[in-house]
């Protein structure tokens, strides 16, 4: 500045030439990010995560599912399937809070079936909640989205050594004497090699002896719709019919709720009570149908 005879500062200068669009500005730099510390306490937040590898030995990729404590690091859930979604979440959400409890907040990626999100990695929607949202909402666990690879360091170095062999004997993954598994082991695999000796069960109190039912019906897929004038449910591609029921002569054009569960089988519930359960056919189960 001074060798050509100029008084403007550098900052001044730099300005008044991008206001110009003379020169462009810097790309911005990355934000600061701090290391998301441990929880203090077992079971006050979960992380989720999926890892897609030939886990099996002469078989396609597969979607490895796993569900671990973000205090210690233990393993609550785990299990191959076909492709990572809502059923396989509302799968390992059902296994693990039925049987430990309700955790304070739960820690994903961004992933279609955890959110919405106007833009491919940009800020999630909040006002628009997916059917794992509801169903995490509706417990009352916040739902966090993690925005950088590193966010999910824990989930992900758990399944380096996954992928580096699968243990076969008492030993750890990743020994001289593991070897990845045959689909007629992996059921009995993925436990045995994954999950760390047993715990305390998590911090908050283990949900009531009804609670199970509750909790198998908020991990659905579901969707309102109205009864047609033939007792029936339209759902997708079935025709759920509704049998008679000692609460009101018909259910002729009220408006009721449809619930898809993990396992294929359907549910409908007219308020709180359910008036007709179904299997993935849409056929009538005759069992709850006569209690």
């Amino acid at each position: 500045m001074k060798d050509h005879g100029i008084g403007w500062g550098y900052t001044w200068t730099k300005f008044h030439l991008q206001w110009k669009d003379v020169v462009g500005k810097a790309p911005r730099k990355g934000a600061h990010r701090r290391k998301r510390e441990r929880r203090p306490l077992l079971g006050m937040m979960l992380h989720q995560d999926g890892s897609r590898h030939a886990w099996l030995e002469g078989q396609p990729p597969l979607d490895l599912i796993v569900t671990l404590d973000a205090a210690t690091g233990e393993i609550y859930s785990a299990f191959l399937i076909e492709e990572e979604g809502a059923a396989s979440t509302f799968r390992a959400l059902k296994e693990v809070f039925g049987k430990h409890g309700l955790p304070m907040s739960l820690y994903t990626d961004r992933g279609g079936h955890y959110f919405f999100a106007p833009e491919a990695g940009g800020e999630v929607d909040r006002n628009r909640l997916t059917q794992v949202g509801r169903a995490l909402k509706q417990l009352g666990v916040e739902h966090i989205g993690a925005y950088s690879p590193q966010a999910r360091g824990r989930s992900e170095r758990m399944f380096g050594p996954c992928r580096t062999g699968w243990s076969t004997t008492s030993g750890s993954p990743g020994s001289p004497r593991s070897k990845r598994p045959t689909s007629s082991s992996a059921r009995s695999i993925c436990p045995s090699t994954m999950r760390a000796s047993p715990r305390r069960r998590l911090s908050r109190a283990a949900p009531s002896p009804r609670s199970p039912g509750s909790i198998s019906t908020r991990f659905s897929a579901s969707r309102r719709s109205q009864v047609g004038n033939d007792s029936c449910v339209s759902f997708r591609t079935l025709q759920l019919q509704i049998p008679e029921s000692p609460m009101r002569p018909h259910f002729v054009k009220a408006r009721v709720k449809v619930h898809l569960y993990p396992d294929g089988s359907h549910a409908v519930f007219h308020g709180p009570r359910c008036i007709g359960r179904y299997d993935e056919k849409g056929r009538l189960n005759e069992t709850l149908r006569a209690a």
